[in-house]
């Protein structure tokens, strides 16, 4: 026995995957053994092993390799090993995809299938699925709707999600199978229930008549299955939720009788989708009640999901959650830390502002005993809390300082860093405060992004401070004590100080003229470049190139460059031709999440720019100066969708037609997009799409170009679809022999307007000196009586026209807006408008300026 023990711990001790050194070469080598006579199937099991995990590491074999071992593991259907012969299955489930000529397996895969073994019928059906192509299926239809109902619950499970799988590529073919399908629904399994009903709801997915009538059978008879249970409450909660009229009160009666189910997971299913309907929060007593009671749970499972659940619901109905406050405190010293950093969250998200300081009390001793994804949790519940009681800013302000002192990596400390900032541009009271604790924090800080981050902040927000001088030291410290990056940054934070605060520029001078003698370049010539602007005294040069300097996207930056020393390496490169990199701002009702997955932001010119590369003569066009949203020009329901895409160049516009066939029996050929040109465009080229086949979207491509005139612009497209029709076999998706006919379609217009030629933003913090610097300037100016009567309507309504957001506006009884932009030929422009509602209507007057009087004038032009 301790022989026994010592080997156990050693092995323990080792830990290694005994699979981790394989070697794609020496495998190879192994599988030839499967072409012996006999095989041992003990060996082969191994070897057939190491080739399933290399392929789910991501091992990229070549057709040829994978041919070769596929062929070399079809030998093996001579075992009558019942292991070997299911890693066999498997295998060839997986190297299917790869491999060249695997049907020949058909005849001995249908052979096991129809066998008298049980065990090898299940897989061999999943294999056989995933290698048939859809000529082939219908030669197993027979044996596959007998599969479905088969007394065997696995073969019956296996059959249905092999039919689930099938449905993706042929549909017509699996709705044959329906009525089989039916039938098992009522089955005593759990598990063929629930994938039976899977397989017929997935039937009728665009049929909501039909999935209606399943719904409302399904929901008066008594499934035996939870999963299958589970799921309709699913069906009728997607149901109530499309249909918000009476005719829903079934669905809802039916989730809430649901939450009185003897079965856990249905009870939470029901109690879950209540909590995500648009309703009211009457509706949301008995939900509420059920998650209370899973809280008190002494399973972790039940009261994960109730806390969960819960933290979810105090987004939109945070009264409706303070009815829990006791079973969320008692949560707070749960040994499982998803469940207690769910209950603080929730807590500080339904807390009234007199229990703020209890709470912060609790959270402090909390806190040193979660790791750092949960702290991080705990940290943007605090950051919801300053924006709802901004009053209690000095409170949480000292406690994210605190939690700045800890220990914690870099993710940590930035999302303190990011709610302190968040306090500060959203809470005028708390900016010296929270500016404090920053300085505070760089004094100290290991992480030269987050400083860098730091310094930007201080060098926008510390010149507006009461005494901006105090941020000085701090900044110029990091110049003595950090590294090069950091120094770097710290010279454009003080810089900004000078541009900002007259009495300070001497100083600022003198520590720039210090830092001109620094060891690095890019501090030096910072330094250097930022002391010539300051020294100009010229405003437009200091706003230009220090307080209001736009950040270009990088990725399109790079593009940029890239075309530019391709095509015009000795021109000079227009920076503003790129568009800038808008903020990222987090949704303000996001649900409480433990497991955070930050999905990379991408622009609409990064997410087309691969697509816009099969125009003729694309890198000659210079970078998209503006991606527009996608517009419908059809209704959502039609036989044939489209959407217009609107790509803005310096003097080229790009549509794209993104087209979607719905009709699974029609396969067209060679669509194009006829356009009735507006007066002065100039259509360059087509592209079209020369295949569009069922379900599988295509774009066609015009390019056109501007009218000299920046008024000529602005104007109407008449569209209509052409392509070629070809019939086809709904269930294959091959087409019939002969030519085809030609056919159109009627689409919506196409119009071009201001927005999509400007990229608008809000006024700049320093907006009454760049309006006064802009006086000399063009300027055009008229009256405006709005259509219509509400006067914040019809701001929204200007906004939305000129392509500025909401945030411009300001005022109360007198509204204004003030933004400014950039011409898509880089000329700036400033715009401002007052609206003034009286007698049932409102009034606008809207000034421009820009360098360029025509650009003015379009402005007002696109308003007139």
């Amino acid at each position: 026995m301790s022989s026994f023990r010592r080997d156990k711990k050693e092995e323990e001790d080792t830990g290694g995957n005994i699979f981790q050194n394989l070697d794609k070469t020496a495998l190879l080598q192994e599988a030839r053994y499967f072409n012996s006579t006999p095989v041992n199937p003990r060996k082969c099991v191994q070897i057939l092993t190491k080739i399933i995990y290399l392929l789910n590491q991501g091992e990229k074999l070549t057709t040829q390799e994978a041919t070769d071992i596929f062929f070399a593991t079809t030998k093996l259907f001579q075992s009558k090993d019942v292991v070997l012969r299911r890693l066999v299955y498997l295998c060839i489930k997986e190297l299917s995809s790869m491999a060249q000529d695997v049907i020949i397996v058909t005849s001995s895969l249908t052979k096991d299938m129809t066998g008298k073994e049980d065990l090898y019928r299940a897989a061999a059906i999943r294999a056989l699925c995933s290698i048939t192509d859809s000529t082939m299926l219908q030669a197993i239809e027979r044996y596959m709707k007998q599969a479905i109902v088969d007394k065997n619950p696995a073969v019956s499970s296996a059959a249905l999600v092999s039919a689930l799988h099938l449905s993706a590529t042929v549909p017509e073919l699996v709705r044959r199978w329906v009525n089989d399908a039916q039938e098992a629904i009522m089955s005593d399994n759990a598990m063929v229930s629930y994938h039976a009903l899977a397989v017929v709801a997935g039937a009728r997915k665009n049929d909501r008549l039909s999935t209606v009538k399943l719904v409302t059978k399904l929901s008066r008879s008594p499934l035996r299955s939870p999963f299958a249970l589970c799921l309709l409450v699913r069906y009728a909660a997607k149901l109530a939720e499309e249909d918000q009229t009476e005719a829903s009160e079934p669905y809802l009666e039916f989730i809430e009788c649901c939450l009185r189910h003897k079965s856990e997971i249905v009870v939470y299913e029901a109690a879950h989708a209540i909590v995500n309907l648009r309703k009211s929060a009457r509706d949301l007593a008995q939900a509420v009640s059920v998650l209370q009671i899973f809280c008190g749970s002494s399973k972790a499972t039940l009261r994960l999901a109730g806390a969960r659940t819960l933290a979810k619901l105090t987004t939109k109905h945070p009264n409706a959650v303070a009815a829990c406050a006791v079973d969320l405190e008692n949560l707070i010293s749960d040994p499982n830390r998803s469940v207690a950093t769910l209950a603080v969250t929730t807590l500080l998200a339904t807390g009234a502002e007199s229990s703020i300081d209890r709470l912060m009390k609790q959270i402090s001793t909390f806190m040193s005993e979660i790791s750092d994804e949960f702290k991080i949790v705990v940290v943007r519940a605090i950051r919801r809390l300053c924006t709802k009681y901004p009053r209690k800013h000095q409170s949480l302000a000292s406690f994210l300082a605190g939690m700045l002192r800890d220990e914690g990596g870099v993710q940590y400390k930035t999302a303190i860093a990011d709610a302190i900032i968040a306090l500060i541009e959203e809470n005028p009271d708390a900016k010296e405060t929270g500016l404090a604790h920053l300085c505070e924090f760089i004094e100290d800080c290991e992480h030269t992004s987050l400083a860098v981050r730091i310094l930007y902040v201080l060098g926008r927000e510390g010149p507006k401070a009461r005494q901006p001088s105090r941020y000085i030291r701090y900044i110029y410290n990091r110049v003595i004590l950090e590294s090069g990056p950091v120094r770097a940054a710290a010279v454009s934070a003080v810089a900004r100080f000078g541009a900002t605060c007259e009495d300070l520029l001497p100083n600022i001078s003198v520590l720039l003229a210090r830092c001109q003698l620094d060891d690095d370049d890019e501090v030096r010539d910072r330094a250097i470049f930022f002391s010539a602007i300051l020294n100009s005294n010229d405003p437009q040069l200091i706003s230009d190139y220090i307080t209001n300097v736009p950040t270009p996207n990088p990725v399109l930056l790079e593009k940029a460059l890239h075309d530019h020393l391709r095509l015009n390496p000795d021109k000079p490169f227009n920076i503003l031709s790129v568009p800038s990199s808008e903020p990222t701002k987090e949704p303000e009702e996001a649900p409480v999440q433990i497991e955070t997955r930050k999905q990379p932001v991408v622009s609409l010119e990064e997410l087309y720019s691969e697509q816009l590369k099969v125009v003729p003569g694309i890198e000659k066009l210079g970078p998209p100066f503006k991606t527009c949203k996608a517009i419908d020009l059809t209704e959502p329901e039609t036989e044939y969708r489209v959407r217009c895409v609107k790509h803005i160049f310096a003097r080229h516009l790009i549509l794209q037609f993104e087209c979607l066939n719905t009709l699974s029996d029609q396969l067209l050929e060679k669509v194009r997009v006829r356009l009735e040109s507006a007066p002065g465009y100039k259509i360059l080229c087509e592209v079209p799409c020369e295949q569009l086949p069922y379900d599988k979207q295509g774009s066609v491509f015009c390019l056109l170009e501007f009218p000299r005139g920046p008024i000529e612009t602005l104007g109407t497209f008449g569209a209509t679809l052409e392509f070629s029709v070809r019939d086809c076999d709904p269930t294959t998706g091959l087409p019939d022999g002969g030519d085809g006919y030609s056919d159109t379609y009627p689409l919506e217009e196409v119009d071009v307007g201001c927005a999509e030629q400007f990229r608008a933003h809000v006024a700049p913090d320093d907006w009454e000196a760049s309006w006064e610097r802009a006086a000399s300037a063009a300027e055009a100016s008229d009256t405006f009586v709005l259509s219509q009567s509400d006067i914040n309507e019809a701001a929204s309504a200007v906004c939305d026209h000129l392509g500025l957001p909401k945030a411009a506006i300001s005022g109360d009884a007198v509204k204004e807006i003030r933004g400014g932009g950039l011409w898509r030929e880089g000329t700036p422009m400033l715009v401002r408008a007052r609206l003034v509602a009286s007698q049932g209507s409102v009034t606008m007057k809207l000034t421009a300026r820009s360098p360029r009087e025509d650009v003015a004038t379009l402005l007002l032009a696109a308003v007139g």
